[in-house]
């Protein structure tokens, strides 16, 4: 018996699911500056990788003797499919399906897609266009009746954040329960342009009374809204540019919490010595330099990868290799408000900090921090408690930690650099500086007496800085054992190699 008419049925029903939304909704979609769901799968994974699951899921009509007449596929597509040769889950909302709405969503295929990842241990991309399976107010009027709030397959989403690598990527409008999938990841991109994240669109807003009939959807919740407070991590430029964000951040990743994170052929030399590194740092305490420039002359060559640039930007969070081995970097950036942690970067830090333990990353960090951001918008900020969370994350810690003190490191923010009670993997460069509190903003109250008594106050205040700038040497806290090492910058390379190979013994 071969089955023909069923075969048949299959492949007329298959064909059917690959219409989407039909020829004038992908039309629509196109015409917008947009992939279609099919396409951006196709693009996203590595060729001919990727196996649907649930294709022929949808909504079938039906002639009066009980014959297939039409079929309206589901508007969310998933399935098994590779990237740089690993295996993941891989999703994409259809758009031309009512719009990604929930009167069209099937959401035991959401629910699946999620259960897949966490069970199988599998990292998950999901590609979000449209509310994403919110609901609407025309299907409350075809049901006939309302509901208590409630997201299906929800519970597998937080154990996915806890076990899996998760990727969201907004390439659409996306509201409501859209909205959430893109902020409930580990890595989030939207596409300049193309994508707006909000709780609800512009129409909606206005309706309610809870803003103006003239704010369209970018700046309601465009990317220069979304990518600079921390709900989004990244923008691209085009779809093409954010799937090969996404293939990116995976590979510095391992597959589950529980794997190790593959090392690369490492195409650098270990043992490398920079000599920029020697006029990296100005000798001038008050002038800027960059962070950046260091990472990328200590790091592999090409390897690093930077997350969350445009927000809490006093800190740097990136990915890298160091003799092929990943990393997890946190570098200070002292072109930013000089390096101080604002709220939003001790945030930024905490995250990424908390990211790099659940997946077993060593850290790197590059210090150069002058201490929390003072002032009244800081205390309004409520900034001591977002730098108080952060130094907990860190010390919460215990995947291996290595610290380069570059430049500054004050107050209970410098102390932020490590768990001073581990062991600590330390050094610091010859334009160290630290302490309690930076001099130039202390010597004045500590010795406020001596110099009102000064018949000079200017010269006898150049005289106290002067005795202080021989007491603050770093080589004097080098003596006591304070700080384990100074080390000529051009060491740092070859000893943070060294680090990431010995932190894969405690690993």
């Amino acid at each position: 018996m071969s089955w023909d008419k069923q075969r048949e049925e299959l492949n007329r029903r298959q064909a059917l699911a690959e219409k989407m939304g039909g020829a004038e909704k992908l039309s629509r979609q196109h015409g917008r500056g947009k992939l279609d769901a099919r396409e951006r799968l196709r693009r996203l994974l590595d060729k001919n990788s990727f196996r649907e699951i649930g294709k022929i899921a949808g909504r079938g009509a039906y002639d009066e003797a009980g014959a297939l007449a039409d079929f309206s596929p589901s508007n969310f597509i998933f399935g098994r499919g590779r990237i740089n040769g690993e295996t993941v889950v891989a999703s994409a909302d259809d758009f031309t399906v009512r719009g990604g709405a929930a009167d069209a969503a099937i959401h035991r295929k959401f629910a699946m897609a999620e259960q897949m990842a966490h069970e199988l241990k599998l990292p998950l991309i999901r590609m979000i266009d449209g509310t994403g399976g919110g609901g609407s107010v025309k299907m409350l009027e075809d049901m006939g009746f309302t509901y208590v709030p409630y997201v299906p397959g929800w519970e597998h989403v937080v154990k996915n954040l806890k076990t899996v690598p998760v990727v969201a990527l907004a390439l659409g409008p996306t509201a409501g329960l859209g909205a959430a999938r893109m902020v409930a990841s580990h890595y989030s991109v939207m596409v300049r342009g193309l994508a707006q994240i909000f709780t609800a669109g512009p129409a909606v807003v206005a309706g309610m009374g809870a803003g103006s009939n003239a704010l369209d959807k970018e700046q309601l919740g465009g990317a220069d809204i979304h990518t600079r407070n921390g709900v989004i991590d990244d923008e691209a430029e085009s779809e093409d540019d954010a799937f090969a964000m996404a293939r990116t951040f995976l590979s510095y990743l391992p597959a589950h919490r529980r794997a190790r994170a593959a090392r690369t052929t490492p195409h650098d030399r270990a043992n490398r010595r920079e000599e920029k590194l020697l006029s990296a740092v100005p000798e001038n305490s008050r002038e800027a330099y960059s962070m950046r420039r260091i990472l990328e002359l200590v790091a592999d060559k090409g390897t690093v990868f930077e997350m969350g640039r445009r927000w809490g930007r006093a800190v740097i969070t990136a990915f890298a290799r160091f003799d092929g081995w990943p990393v997890a970097v946190l570098a200070s950036d002292p072109t930013f408000l000089g390096g101080s942690w604002t709220a939003d970067t001790a945030e930024k830090a905490r995250r990424f900090v908390s990211l790099a333990e659940q997946f077993r990353l060593p850290v790197i960090h590059l210090v150069d921090n002058p201490g929390f951001m003072i002032g009244l918008e800081a205390e309004r900020a409520a900034t001591i408690r977002r730098g108080v969370e952060a130094m907990n994350a860190v010390y919460e810690t215990t995947v291996p930690w290595a610290s380069v003190i570059i430049r500054k490191a004050y107050g209970v923010a410098g102390a932020a650099m490590s768990d001073h009670t581990r062991f600590q993997y330390r050094f610091a460069w010859p334009s160290g500086d630290w302490g309690s509190l930076p001099m130039e903003g202390g010597v004045e109250v500590a010795y406020k007496a001596e110099l009102e008594r000064a018949d000079d106050p200017a010269a006898a205040l150049s005289e106290i800085k002067a005795r202080l700038e021989r007491v603050t040497s770093p080589f004097r806290t080098a003596e006591q054992f304070l700080i384990e090492d100074i080390i000529d910058p051009r060491d740092t390379r070859p000893l943070l190699c060294e680090f990431a190979e010995l932190a894969q013994r405690q690993l």
